[in-house]
């Protein structure tokens, strides 16, 4: 049993252990991520985060070939270990555990490429925030249809992917987003092959003000239950969102979660569109556990 040197952060109420590893010595076997995870016995998170040097690690030595600039690499699993491609709200936390850790120097203004599961992700650092090009997305999965416990009718969802699988579904009034119990996870039919985070989202009335949409959101994430925030998740609702007001819909807006305020941002780019996802990142606390 070793002694194990963690971090806990958050964004938006989206939180995690983070953990220091630049050569990528340290074997975190998922049952240890799990236990660190757990809110009872061990530190407590929706998420753990390991932060190694890309050329440390496989999946980030595939990255450095086209991505040379990619230095660190985002090492994130869920709160019951599994490996997942990447987490909105953790990429925030990690860039600012690696300033704080005096890995990166990253002055307000200034951009740092992080490698992912999901492929390089590039963060700009603002005065109060950060800011992740979370890059193009798609439409994915088709339109499965959605059970959840207090929904008493089953809602068709809208699949799509923003470096992972989401599945968003429009509810009809604030009374039915908060009436949900996201303790157990949502039904879908079909059942995704990976899985699926699902979010459950209530367009503002009016929708848009000063030319910026406006939604409220819950999510069950997959891999660890229900969440204070899902940065990806609030990508996805406000893409779906989007997609069904149509065409004279803003590219700009405010994502409400139980844990605060989240913007995003779709925008043009070489390849196609690219959506953009900002917020606060925090550092909580420091300590010691063993592994």
């Amino acid at each position: 049993m070793t002694t194990l040197r963690f971090t806990k952060g958050h964004g938006t109420g989206n939180d995690f252990v983070l953990v220091s590893d630049p050569e990528g010595a340290l074997e975190l076997a998922p049952a240890q991520r799990a236990a660190l995870a757990d809110r009872r016995f061990g530190v407590g998170g929706d998420g753990v985060i390991r932060a190694v040097r890309s050329a440390s690690i496989p999946e980030g030595r595939a990255l450095l070939a086209t991505a040379p600039d990619a230095e660190w690499f985002m090492d994130y699993s869920n709160a019951d270990g599994s490996l997942s491609e990447m987490c909105g709200n953790g990429i925030r936390v990690f860039v600012r555990y690696l300033i704080d850790q005096q890995l990166i120097e990253l002055a307000p203004g200034a951009s740092v490429a992080i490698g992912t599961r999901a492929g390089v992700i590039d963060v700009h650092r603002l005065v109060d925030g950060f800011a992740a090009d979370l890059g193009r997305w798609r439409l994915d999965g088709g339109e499965p249809l959605v059970r959840a416990r207090e929904l008493p009718v089953a809602r068709p969802g809208l699949g799509i992917n923003v470096g992972n699988p989401h599945v968003v579904v429009a509810l009809a009034s604030d009374d039915e987003l908060a009436s949900l119990d996201l303790g157990v996870a949502p039904q879908l039919d079909p059942v995704p092959a990976a899985g699926a985070n699902v979010e459950f989202v209530v367009p503002a009335d009016p929708l848009v003000v000063d030319g910026i949409g406006r939604i409220r959101m819950r999510v069950h994430e997959r891999g660890s239950g229900e969440t204070l925030s899902c940065g990806t998740g609030a990508v996805a609702a406000a893409l779906a969102v989007r997609y069904w007001a149509g065409e004279s819909a803003p590219n700009e807006w405010r994502v409400t979660v139980p844990g605060g305020v989240l913007g995003v941002r779709m925008f043009a780019a070489e390849d196609g569109e690219h959506v953009a996802l900002s917020g606060p990142a925090k550092l909580v606390f420091d300590g010691e556990i063993a592994v």
